[in-house]
């Protein structure tokens, strides 16, 4: 007998994706994280720290306290992490995740600190359940690289931003370190170095069908969207293409690289901004 797909998902692909993160919600799958009991106090603080130490560009990104009472969609929000930072902020925080599971970590976060947030539900980033022009902001960090349909899902980010509003969202550079090793693990160390690079990290980044793009080809998708101006683009090296302080042979290496090649060019993480017009 074949598999049964929920009927929730429109495509096999999704229904892995779904499986996947809701086994291991983002943010709670770090193999030297061991929190204390789950939802407790001490665990979401653990998750915290862990994010914000490995990933600390995030905040200059984000600029979480300058959207103090804008209405705010945090596309795909994990275990809760960033979404917390927006309710803090004082914004009006809307959040949807695919996962059962990451949306039952941030309820449980907001009851435990005691915050209020005007919407967190389960919902497809392709398919967001909000009308056009309703926010001010909407942030997606790491999440729309997995769903089958990274276009469509840009196009539902940008259909529900309101005119004038600002869409961040950050996607994995193909062209980084971080790419490279899963390339020499994966295809070189195993002798099949005709593999590339998407092949590599479709099937052995996290969740199946994971997806790594090029600036080029972000450009040219956002090409098709109605956005004002130039979008900006920025990358930094992430403790993922240096292993900072875990690896000490890999970190020299890959700051040998990046100095030869090109510095931040080859950063795991691509952050982009743009405004609608």
């Amino acid at each position: 007998m074949g598999r049964v797909i929920d009927p929730t998902f429109d495509s096999e692909a999704k229904a892995d994706v779904y499986e996947y993160w809701n086994s291991n919600p983002c943010e709670t799958n770090f193999r030297d994280l061991n929190p204390p009991e789950k939802y407790s106090r001490g665990y979401f603080e653990a998750i915290e720290e862990l994010r914000y130490t490995r990933d600390p560009g995030i905040h200059a990104f984000a600029q979480f306290p300058r959207f103090h009472g804008c209405k705010v969609l945090e596309v795909g929000v994990g275990a809760g992490t960033d979404f917390l930072q927006w309710v803090r902020a004082g914004a009006e925080a809307y959040g949807i995740d695919l996962t059962s599971e990451a949306v039952e970590h941030v309820r449980q976060r907001l009851r435990l600190y005691d915050l209020r947030a005007a919407d967190v539900r389960v919902a497809d980033c392709e398919n967001l359940p909000y009308p056009d022009n309703a926010f001010d902001l909407v942030y997606s960090w790491g999440v729309i690289h997995h769903t089958p349909n990274l276009e469509r899902a840009l196009s539902e980010i940008v259909r529900v931003c309101r005119p004038g509003g600002m869409c961040k969202v950050m996607v994995y550079n193909r062209h980084s370190l971080a790419a490279l090793y899963v390339w020499v693990r994966n295809a070189l160390l195993r002798g099949r170095p005709w593999k590339s690079l998407a092949w590599c990290i479709s099937r052995y980044v996290e969740s199946p069908g994971t997806q790594a793009l090029t600036m080029q080809e972000m450009k040219r998708i956002l090409s098709r969207h109605p956005i004002k101006g130039e979008p900006e683009f920025h990358r930094y090296l992430t403790y993922w293409d240096t292993y900072h302080g875990k690896r000490p042979w890999i970190e020299r290496t890959a700051y040998f690289l990046s100095a030869l090649l090109g510095l931040d060019r080859l950063g795991w993480f691509m952050m982009i901004q743009f405004h609608k017009t």
